[in-house]
């Protein structure tokens, strides 16, 4: 047993002599790994004419340690880490302060933060309160000035929401990350580190901001009418109510709390026809029929805010950073949320229609196209997620139901095939057949069909229902959209 331990201890000393290097050189790799990542908590200058290039200083290994989770040391995310990285590698640092005071564009940008609303974006996605916090302590306190630290963290907090802030002007918060500003490296030193420059070196904040964002004059319009919204916006959080009603408890519980919010009592032991009163009572205020019914439309008008509404322009002024810089020279525009169609050449508008477009269930898509071609009375295809969605259901529970809407079965072969002999009972998806409806005054296109290529079997058209141009709400079709002025867009094509 001795001799056994005798043998071992040597050959772990022989070991360790052997490969003592390797252990000096992981050993220097951990703790030069662990020098890079460790940043100081605080870093007091006091003199003055030394700050800038401690500033300088302490951003750097700031960012070097922010390299894995890509936040400061008080956990505030970084939202566009690998631009700083680029930016501060040769910018001259610090951007927004100088010798312990604030620079002018540094108050500026901070007041720019601070009324995004007027721009459609929010002020939160940006360090607001955080560098507020930052600023207002530095020039508040004189022993907090004299940190490296506050003034590298604020610096770099300043110059994120700046990007972020150039970002959404120009691209919008809609885009897909793999298409968005803030990975495309290329434009890094063409886009986020000229604007920056130009603010830095003391350009107007709201002049270079603005020449970033759309030429567009509905967006122009849009934003214009911010100030008048926000100024008396109601900015109170409500309670949201999700429809349609899955767990009936807990709905109520969140209904008598979101009415609580606008100033009715609903008892907790309701009865209906308490509860049908309540809600009439609410219905009058707001505006829209006192039905006594707590249904779809109820809910979404308690759940219609000023702070929903404020999304929605938000939304839009967005969509428009989608589009090209400069449009063609005539175009058709459908605007889906305001049911209207526009035809535009040469900047000017040709004329103007009320559309119909799909309903939430099946909603219009987003798309650009080219109208290639006009087909004069068209038969109706019925797309396979019509049939599956609406029409087995009903062709289970009646085989006559294709003929009462004038329309009829086809096989493979283009053969007409009697309904009435099909088991409709063994489909539960799609069926084997095409459904179309002949051409004619009744058709659901009516007299015109403008075709567009697109993946979604979407199309403009006239349509058999035209009363329901008279609605206020005309989220009505089930994805096509049809046009009440098709005669002029007709002609106009045809010109």
């Amino acid at each position: 047993m001795k001799n056994y331990l005798h043998s071992t201890n040597s050959l772990a000393m022989h070991c360790f002599v052997k490969y003592f290097p390797f252990f000096i050189a992981c050993f220097l790799l951990f703790h030069s790994c662990q020098q890079k990542t460790e940043t100081k908590r605080t870093d007091v200058v006091k003199d003055p004419s030394r700050m800038n290039k401690t500033v300088k200083e302490n951003i750097h290994s700031i960012l070097d340690a922010a390299e894995t989770d890509q936040q400061l040391p008080d956990h505030s995310r970084l939202h566009y880490y690998s631009f700083l990285r680029y930016y501060y590698e040769t910018a001259e640092a610090p951007l927004w302060s100088n010798k312990e005071q604030w620079k002018t564009e540094a108050d500026k940008l901070l007041q720019y933060i601070n009324s995004t609303d007027l721009q459609g974006l929010y002020r939160e996605d940006y360090h607001y309160e955080k560098l507020r916090e930052i600023m207002l302590l530095l020039q508040k306190d004189s022993v907090k000035r004299q940190d490296a630290v506050l003034w590298a963290n604020a610096d770099i907090l300043l110059t994120d929401a700046l990007a972020g802030i150039l970002k959404d002007l120009k691209q919008g918060r809609l885009i897909a990350d793999s298409l968005s500003y803030k990975t495309d490296t290329g434009v890094y030193r063409t886009y986020f580190a000229v604007n920056v420059d130009r603010i830095r070196v003391g350009n107007n904040i709201d002049s270079v901001l603005e020449a970033v964002q759309p030429r567009h004059e509905g967006y122009r319009l849009l934003k214009a009418g911010l100030k008048g919204f926000t100024d008396s916006m109601d900015k109170k959080m409500y309670t949201y109510l999700v429809y349609p009603i899955n767990d009936s408890a807990a709905f109520m519980k969140q209904f008598r709390k979101r009415m609580a919010e606008g100033g009715l009592e609903v008892p907790m032991n309701a009865d209906s026809a308490t509860l049908s009163g309540l809600v009439k009572e609410y219905q009058r205020s707001a505006g829209i029929t006192p039905d006594g019914k707590l249904g779809a439309g109820m809910v979404r008008s308690l759940n219609l805010n000023d702070r929903q509404r404020f999304k929605f322009l938000a939304i839009s002024l967005d969509k428009y950073k989608t589009l090209p810089l400069k449009m063609p020279e005539k175009y058709i525009w459908v605007n889906l949320p305001s049911y209207i169609m526009r035809v535009v050449q040469a900047d000017t508008m040709v004329f103007e229609s009320k559309v119909i477009c799909g309903k939430p269930a099946t909603p219009t898509p987003i798309l650009t196209s080219a109208i290639s071609d006009i087909v004069i009375y068209p038969t109706w295809t019925v797309p396979s997620s019509i049939i599956s969605k609406d029409m087995l259901p009903r062709l289970k529970r009646n085989s006559n139901y294709l003929a009462g809407k004038g329309l009829y079965l086809l096989d493979k072969d283009g053969e007409h095939i009697d309904a009435a002999s099909v088991n409709w009972a063994k489909y539960s998806k799609g069926i084997p057949y095409r459904i179309q409806q002949a051409s004619g005054d009744e058709n659901a296109l009516g007299v015109i069909k403008f075709n567009f290529n697109n993946p979604f079997s979407v199309y403009l058209h006239d349509t058999n229902q035209r009363y329901l141009f008279k609605n206020g709400v005309r989220a009505l079709s089930h994805g096509c959209v049809r046009v009440q002025e098709w005669q002029k867009l007709s002609d106009y094509i045809i010109r």
